[in-house]
């Protein structure tokens, strides 16, 4: 297992008690009450944009998911409202594509009270040595190597590959399609935008082993 880094609490990938999936299926947040019924947790998603409604449906069959947002007729109320939700609401996510912006509501959620979700769409493929911190998001066809690292915030969009003994720093986005070869660490708040590879063991960052 690759070393965490200061202050990121990771999350090891543990297969679903029903299929034995290292993808998340529609098990691995659903449990069966006294009556046979079955139960997902509630998750709040901040954000209904483009974005927010990708991370619900990566969410489907794992969370009943809700909205909050400023503007959209599909929210429960506005996003300053979050706090409200937080007895009825176990996780939380940030679903705005801005790093900077993620990354503080990550730490506003938190503090409220809310758990990050881990969040992996069922069409992607994540290795059983990778590991996936709370509040990292892993969409469809997107493909994360062996003994690689998605931290805190961090999104593998759709299509996107990070090799093996990769690290995608916290809050970090692989846009759809994006490459990042073996052995490198994606700094924080980092984005490699679609059609970039980084080439092996590059020194991470724009300019630096980042090709079209």
């Amino acid at each position: 297992m690759p070393p965490a880094r200061a202050g990121v609490q990771l999350q090891r990938q543990e297969p679903c008690g029903k299929c034995q999936s290292m993808r998340g299926c529609a098990g691995a947040r659903r449990t069966k009450g006294k009556t046979g019924a079955v139960h997902m947790e509630k998750l709040l998603i901040l954000g209904a944009g483009g974005y927010g409604r990708t991370v619900a449906e990566a969410a489907a069959g794992q969370f009943e998911t809700a909205f909050l947002d400023d503007a959209s007729p599909l929210a429960a109320a506005p996003c300053e409202r979050y706090a409200e939700f937080a007895g009825e609401y176990a996780f939380a996510y940030p679903a705005f594509g801005d790093n900077a912006l993620r990354a503080q509501w990550l730490q506003r959620l938190k503090a409220a009270g809310f758990r990050l979700p881990v969040l992996r769409h069922a069409q992607s493929f994540v290795s059983p040595s990778a590991v996936l911190a709370p509040g990292s998001v892993v969409l469809a066809m997107a493909c994360v190597g062996a003994a690689s690292v998605v931290e805190e915030g961090a999104i593998v969009n759709m299509g996107a590959i990070l090799d093996h003994d990769c690290t995608l720093g916290a809050c970090a986005h692989l846009a759809p399609g994006a490459v990042v070869k073996a052995g490198n660490r994606v700094p924080p708040q980092e984005k490699i935008d679609s059609g970039c590879v980084l080439a092996r063991a590059a020194m991470p960052g724009k300019g630096n082993g980042l090709h079209v």
